[in-house]
């Protein structure tokens, strides 16, 4: 009798052991196969290098970051204000402020990136100087980077415009203009794609890397990066609503990291800045 209760106390062991056993490994196994969160990305332009790394990153964070490219600055805004992206980056935020005063929409910065500096490039003439009377001169037509061009245009020495006008001055605010430049405004997508047909074209950094230019190398005057250059430091941007949303403050950190200024600085050849090194 004694040797038939202890085959049995051994069988119930075993049993429970493999019931253990069995539970662990199916808890396991729901954990292993739990869905990542998906986060839809807007993005203008096909280099797409930084946020690709930053994408690998967040995967240990079980988070699956889908990079949503756009061909033009009209696209990006409205695709996160009617829900079809969570994020977008590629602005700065006067452009940002413009589009919901336009718009009526309410999106808002949830985390700072780069500076990316305006450049001006010419397949013609190597120096601003050599700009002659009624030369053809290809700037961005949305409010912001028109306005930002023109200041840099100002810059260089070229035109002078109204003070009064601030951060988005337009060709109606241009005061002097000396050698009677023919401004061309164009899509932003446009202007590097005009060079052909132009003296000189003002071109976002992004849009400039993407034609196969180094900005900092190829342009021939280039923006500089002072204590005016706050307001076009690029943004990520999410939904009024979503502001708090602790996914999309991952997304930022994950960006936001020793990593990405490594991928920035091989990418960009130092042409974009990062913004948010010096709050650490």
């Amino acid at each position: 009798m004694k040797n038939v209760k202890k085959i049995i106390l051994a069988l119930v062991l075993i049993l429970s052991v493999g019931f253990i056993a069995a539970c662990g490994s199916g808890s396991n196994t729901a954990a292993d196969t739990k869905k990542p969160t998906v986060v839809k990305l807007g993005v203008v332009g096909e280099n797409t290098e930084v946020w690709d790394s930053v994408k690998e990153r967040l995967k240990k964070e079980n988070i699956e970051l889908n990079i949503v490219k756009f061909t033009d600055y009209n696209q990006p805004n409205s695709a996160l204000s009617s829900g079809e992206i969570d994020l977008n980056s590629f602005q700065h935020q006067i452009f940002l402020d413009a589009y919901n005063k336009d718009s009526g929409t309410d999106l808002v910065s949830i985390g700072e990136t780069v500076i990316a500096p305006l450049g001006i490039y010419s397949e013609k003439i190597k120096d601003v100087k050599e700009l002659k009377d009624k030369d053809i001169v290809a700037i961005p037509n949305d409010v912001t980077n028109g306005g930002r061009a023109l200041l840099l245009l100002q810059t260089a020495g070229l035109i002078k415009v109204n003070p009064a006008a601030k951060q988005t001055p337009t060709v109606k605010d241009i005061t002097e203009n000396k050698l009677n430049l023919e401004i061309k405004e164009l899509d932003a997508a446009q202007t590097a794609r005009a060079l052909k047909d132009t003296t000189i074209s003002l071109i976002n950094s992004g849009m400039a890397v993407d034609a196969g230019f180094v900005p900092t190398k190829d342009a021939i005057f280039l923006e500089p990066i002072d204590e005016t250059s706050k307001p076009y430091i690029n943004i990520i941007v999410a939904n009024n609503k979503d502001k708090d949303n602790e996914t999309y403050k991952k997304v930022v950190k994950a960006y936001q990291s020793p990593e990405t200024i490594k991928v920035i600085e091989e990418t960009s050849k130092g042409s974009s800045v990062p913004v948010w090194t010096d709050k650490k």
